[in-house]
């Protein structure tokens, strides 16, 4: 898996959870504390989670996913044993395979999973919970959110979870993990929800998500978390773990951006845009809170606006804090992102925003992102270092899916194709690459041309999250 795991934190990427009974705790009821009760009767001490279980179990699937790995000898590239044996080195093709899981979003058999369970596969199965097994159609996958849309054809109607409103979701809130860790079979996990809109985490570029204690390991991934009328909440990601196994703490993908990626591939759709807003955003620090007199450290600061951008034509400019989106408060540029993204392209949100010490409102309409034209981007093949990365002359609109600021400008990585050079130096999407062999690199054409050469030794300079980092490869 490629996704971005941050140095502070472990995250392992899973699939359901081993079944955990919830034990009630007990309180002895005192004077101050009379709203606690002990169970009064036996139904009261019987109560289950069963009803809720057998209402939503049957739309969780199985998902198998499986690709060919060419095996690599260790002599292959090696310039002796090239020559004398034809350079026939190495072996057969072994299947690689994945097992995650699944849920099934509409009847007519559209599913939703994690794109890290799928990537790079070749054939996706899906196994229904009776046992039926069908070979899906992949609609649509998005690195970016790790979601990834599934289609089967059953033949029938299928049981399907209703997507719920994970903003209104609470901490505390009960719920009910479902999957299959292990590979052992569907399994049933219980916990609260331990926190909301979870940023920082550094699982994928975008970092909101719902926590919970609801035990869940891996095979877990693409599982459903769901609340107590039977809604999904979250599609179940990943957890914090040193040890590969849970310890209470997972992490879902809350529902309304689900419900975003779900609706893009409905409309025929195969990639998921964010919505193009024209602006860079940072934290709002503790000393640049106190500066603009600010009681508390939150929102994002915009620090740089692009010209005829929707951010410059709603009245948003540099210096600014974004305080709000629609009436819901902003934390950090994270947490913008995730509101701008769910209300969707072509929607008008209202920001209330802090600007030169005055609080104001303004709208601003959310607009497709600007088309890249094909000289501004290249496939780099060929016996090189680079070969397998496709590169792209940034703009603000590639900058913002990348998850650049919007003003950041050279030729970054777009993708990096699986097996090949680039892939292997450990080249990733969102690298700028500013220097070959002592040449800046500021066009895909300066980059075309400085790649055309042969040296016995490569040099290059990439950028990547604001660090330089040289690297020689001969």
């Amino acid at each position: 898996m490629s996704l971005r795991i941050s140095a502070s934190v472990r995250a392992l990427f899973l699939g359901t959870a081993m079944f955990s009974g919830m034990v009630a705790p007990v309180y002895a009821q005192t004077a101050s504390d009379t709203t606690k009760q002990l169970p009064a009767t036996r139904s009261e001490m019987q109560l289950s989670f069963s009803p809720l279980v057998k209402q939503t179990a049957n739309a969780v699937v199985n998902v198998y996913a499986a690709h060919a790995v060419q095996t690599r000898s260790p002599f292959a590239g090696d310039p002796f044993f090239e020559q004398f044996f034809g350079g026939q080195f190495n072996g057969p093709p072994r299947v690689q395979s994945s097992l995650g899981s699944g849920v099934i979003a509409d009847p007519s058999g559209i599913i939703v999973t994690n794109n890290h369970v799928i990537r790079d596969a070749e054939t996706v199965k899906v196994a229904l919970s009776d046992g039926r097994e069908f070979d899906s159609k992949v609609l649509l996958k998005d690195e970016s959110t790790d979601l990834a849309i599934l289609e089967i054809d059953a033949g029938e109607p299928l049981p399907s979870l209703q997507l719920a409103d994970s903003d209104k979701v609470e901490v505390g809130d009960l719920v009910l993990a479902i999957g299959n860790p292990f590979g052992v079979g569907q399994t049933v996990t219980s916990g609260i929800v331990s926190a909301q809109a979870r940023t920082r985490v550094g699982i994928s570029d975008f970092d909101f998500f719902i926590q919970t204690d609801a035990a869940i390991n891996p095979g877990n991934s693409g599982g459903a978390l769901i609340d107590m009328s039977g809604k999904l909440i979250g599609i179940n990601t990943a957890i914090f773990s040193r040890s590969g196994g849970s310890i209470g703490i997972g992490f879902a993908i809350p529902s309304n951006m689900v419900r975003a990626v779900v609706d893009t591939a409905k409309g025929g759709a195969d990639t998921f845009e964010r919505p193009y807003i024209g602006a860079a955003f940072q934290n709002v620090t503790p000393d640049v809170a106190e500066g603009l007199g600010m009681k508390q450290p939150y929102g994002a600061l915009v620090t740089s606006i692009t010209k005829d951008g929707p951010a410059e034509k709603g009245g948003l400019l540099v210096g600014d804090v974004v305080l709000s989106v629609d009436g819901v408060r902003i934390e950090n540029p994270d947490g913008l992102g995730y509101r701008l993204t769910t209300a969707g392209i072509g929607k008008t949100v209202k920001l209330e925003v802090l600007s030169r010490s005055k609080d104001k409102t303004i709208a601003v309409v959310l607009e497709k992102p600007r088309a890249d034209s094909p000289e501004n981007q290249m496939l780099i093949q060929g016996r090189n270092p680079l070969s397998g990365a496709h590169v792209i002359k940034l703009s603000p609109g590639t900058a913002a899916r990348l998850s650049l600021p919007s003003d950041t400008n050279g030729v970054a990585v777009d993708k990096v194709f699986p097996n090949t050079p680039a892939a292997r130096i450990g080249l990733q999407p969102g690298d700028i690459i500013r220097g070959v062999n002592g040449t800046e690199v500021k066009t895909v054409a300066d980059l075309s041309k400085a790649m055309s050469s042969k040296p016995v030794l490569w040099r290059f300079d990439f950028e990547r999250g604001g660090d330089i980092i040289r690297q020689v490869i001969r």
